[in-house]
């Protein structure tokens, strides 16, 4: 069985626990923590990072490998070989309000944004006027970008995720520019997933993830897949 998460404490305590209870049950486990986003800890602290919407490339090429026949063993290293090539970069437009409580998980003024922002409302990296679609794909973008190390010749594939309430039309937005700026960077989109993926109820927003590419795993996210997570079926 693997266990493939985000690396939030909350869940890592739930299925560190499910994951002992499988183990006491004599089952074969293995764990994978992802931490996509470049927001939430410098790159000298990457494992400390939060898990958010490139989990969906894990979960992705790990499927593809296991449904291909692979090892547990084999699935789990594909999974770390995905998070390890997996950058995620977001903007926060305007919060969710928790049922819970009533209340807004932060505050932000009409004409605000903030870049970094987690999907529960941790804080983010920068916080300031509203800027255009253009501006902040190219933001989300180059931070993703510097960080996978891309250049000239390099493949990759593509998330533009919504976080719960921004219209397809405005993912499409940030979806030809983030293209763009890759070609004229000499950077091969292999494959784009636009949608929302990683929500967090009604906060408007957006994230931009890239997955640098080798042979195996461009070809494990064209695989085909049948799964609500993955649009348009097959391939």
């Amino acid at each position: 069985m693997l266990v493939l998460i985000g690396n939030y404490t909350g869940d890592r305590l739930n299925f560190e626990l499910a994951r002992d209870l499988a183990s006491a049950e004599g089952r074969e486990t293995r764990m994978v923590l992802v931490a996509d986003d470049v927001a939430s800890a410098p790159a000298s602290r990457a494992p400390d990072r939060r898990g958010v919407a490139g989990i969906f490339f894990a979960y992705k090429c790990a499927g593809a490998a296991a449904a291909a026949g692979a090892s547990l063993d084999e699935v789990a290293e594909v999974a770390r070989r995905t998070c390890d090539a997996t950058r995620t970069a977001g903007v926060g437009l305007s919060p969710t309000v928790l049922p819970t409580t009533g209340r807004p998980t932060f505050t932000l003024a009409d004409d605000e944004m903030e870049i970094g922002i987690g999907i529960h409302g941790e804080p983010g990296v920068r916080r300031g006027r509203l800027e255009t679609a253009d501006a902040i794909a190219d933001t989300l973008t180059g931070t993703a970008a510097e960080e996978l190390g891309l250049a000239v010749g390099s493949r990759v594939a593509l998330l533009v995720n919504g976080l719960g309430a921004t219209s397809a039309e405005e993912l499409y937005v940030l979806t030809s520019r983030v293209h763009d700026q890759l070609g004229k960077a000499g950077v091969r989109v292999h494959r784009s997933f636009v949608g929302e993926f990683a929500t967090s109820m009604e906060m408007a927003g957006a994230s931009v993830s890239l997955l640098r590419l080798d042979d195996e795993l461009a070809g494990l996210v064209d695989a085909p897949a049948y799964s609500p997570f993955v649009p348009g079926g097959a391939r």
